[in-house]
C-alpha cells in the first residue's frame, strides 16, 4: 500500500486559521477530545463543550469556540502527521472525524449530471460495461431537459408526465426534479473517519467510486451553523442492483469520510460561501491512473437550506445535531481498466478532496474488511468523558 503524506498547508483553508476551525483528538490516555485549530497550535476545549454537538448548539458557536480557554496539545503540523495509518502512533494525539454525536445524513441526486448517471447506474443493472450505450442512448436526452429546471415546479411535474409517457421515468428523477428530495442515514453515529484514515469498500463491489461533497453542520434547532467536506464513498454496482440495496453501497466499515475540520460561520465564512464552493477531487492510483474532478456547488439542483430543511424539522428532530452530504456534480466516466468499463476504485488509490474554503480531506483506499474495525462507540466516549470529568 503506498504511504499517504498528509500536507499541513493544503489540509487547512487557503486563509489558514483565519476562520473558526474545530475539530477532534484522539489523546491518548483520555479519549476523543474537541479541539479548536488555532494559528499558535492545538487546543482541547472538551472542558467547556465536551462533544461537537454541545458546540454546535450554543447560540453563538464560532463566538463561543473563540472564547474557550483550553490546554495546548500541540502543533498542528505533528498532529497532522501522526494522523496518517502508516505513520500513526497510538502514543501520541491524532486527528478525528470532526463530528461526534451526529447522526450523518446525505441527500442524494442533487445535480443533473449526478441524477443521469444514477438513472444509467439504474438501467444498466450494476454491469459498468452496459453504460458507455446507455449513457449515449439516453444521457443527452434526459440531461438536456433537465438543464435549469427547479425541483418541484410546475415545469418539473409537466416534464415528469412527458418522461413516463416516454418510457424514460426512473426513481432518480423523482427525487432528482420531484418535490421531495433523497434524504438517507449515510452512516451510524461515531462511525465516519477522518483525513489521513483509511476508507473502506465494501468486498463484493467492482464498480465504485468517491463522490467529493460539502457536508453541513446542523444543529438540533436546525440552524445551520458550519460545513465540511466529505467523501460519500458509493457502490455503483450494488445499487445499480436495486435501490433497496442503497444501505449495502453507502454504509459499510470506513465508508463515511468527513474532515479535516468543521469551519463554523462566522464573519470570515457564511451560507453563501458554501453556495458558491468549488470542490476538487483527486485520485491517484498505484498504477500511475490520475482522476481529476469538480463540483460545483453552484450548479445544484436544490438550494443547501432547502435540503437542511427537509432534512430536520417538525417532521424529524434530532436532539444532537446532525451533518448532512450535499450531493456532488462528479461522475467518474473515465476509463480506467478497459475501454466501455469506467472508472472503479483500485486499492491503495489516494483520494483527496479540497476546496479553497475548507481546505483537504485526503484518505487511502482500501476494502472494508481491512481498514481498522470501529470500536470506538458511545459507551467508549461516555466513559472516557466521565473518567475526565468532562461529560455532564
Amino acid at each position: 500500500m503506498p504511504r499517504l503524506a498528509l500536507d499541513p498547508t493544503s489540509t487547512l483553508p487557503a486563509d489558514g486559521t483565519a476562520g473558526c476551525l474545530v475539530g477532534r483528538v484522539m489523546r491518548p490516555g483520555l479519549g476523543a477530545s474537541v479541539v479548536a485549530v488555532r494559528s499558535d497550535g492545538v487546543y482541547d476545549v472538551t472542558k467547556a463543550f465536551p462533544t461537537t454537538a454541545d458546540l454546535f448548539d450554543q447560540p453563538d458557536p464560532a463566538g463561543a469556540l473563540k472564547a474557550a480557554a483550553g490546554e495546548r496539545v500541540g502543533a498542528f503540523a505533528e498532529i497532522l502527521a501522526n494522523s496518517a495509518p502508516d505513520a500513526a502512533d497510538p502514543e501520541r494525539p491524532a486527528f478525528l472525524s470532526p463530528i461526534d454525536l451526529q447522526a450523518v445524513k446525505a441527500a442524494g441526486v442533487t445535480f443533473a449530471l449526478s441524477m443521469v448517471e444514477r438513472v444509467i447506474e439504474e438501467q444498466a443493472k450494476g454491469v459498468p460495461e452496459r453504460a458507455g450505450a446507455i449513457r449515449a442512448e439516453i444521457g443527452a436526452i434526459i440531461g438536456g431537459e433537465l438543464k435549469g429546471l427547479k425541483p418541484g415546479s410546475p415545469a418539473a411535474a409537466a416534464l415528469k408526465q412527458h418522461l413516463i409517457e416516454r418510457g424514460l421515468w426512473s426513481q432518480y428523477l423523482e427525487v432528482g426534479i420531484g418535490p421531495d428530495a433523497e434524504i438517507f442515514t449515510k452512516a451510524p453515529v461515531l462511525s465516519s473517519v477522518g483525513t489521513g484514515a483509511d476508507i473502506g469498500l465494501h468486498p463484493i463491489s467492482t464498480w465504485n467510486n468517491p463522490e467529493p461533497e460539502v457536508v453541513l453542520v446542523i444543529a438540533s434547532d436546525g440552524r445551520i451553523v458550519g460545513a465540511t467536506l466529505g467523501n460519500d464513498v458509493n457502490l455503483r454496482d450494488v445499487e445499480g442492483r436495486s435501490a433497496l440495496l442503497l444501505g449495502k453501497a453507502k454504509d459499510n466499515n470506513a465508508s463515511a469520510a468527513i474532515g479535516p475540520f468543521v469551519r463554523l460561520f462566522d464573519a470570515t465564512f457564511g451560507i453563501d460561501q458554501v453556495r458558491a464552493m468549488k470542490v476538487s477531487l483527486t485520485v491517484t492510483g498505484e498504477d500511475g491512473f490520475v482522476l481529476d474532478g469538480r463540483s460545483d456547488m453552484a450548479a445544484i439542483s436544490r438550494d443547501v437550506e432547502d435540503l437542511a430543511a427537509q432534512a430536520i424539522g417538525p417532521h424529524h428532530q434530532y436532539p444532537d445535531g446532525l451533518v448532512l452530504y450535499c450531493g456532488t456534480l462528479f461522475a467518474p466516466i473515465q476509463d480506467r481498466d478497459a475501454p466501455g468499463k469506467g472508472f472503479t476504485h483500485r486499492r491503495g488509490d489516494i483520494v483527496t478532496i479540497a476546496s479553497a474554503e475548507l481546505g483537504s480531506l485526503s484518505n487511502r483506499v482500501r476494502l472494508s474488511t481491512e481498514c481498522p474495525p470501529w470500536t470506538y462507540g458511545l459507551r467508549a466516549l461516555m466513559a472516557d468523558l466521565k473518567a475526565r470529568g468532562a461529560g455532564r
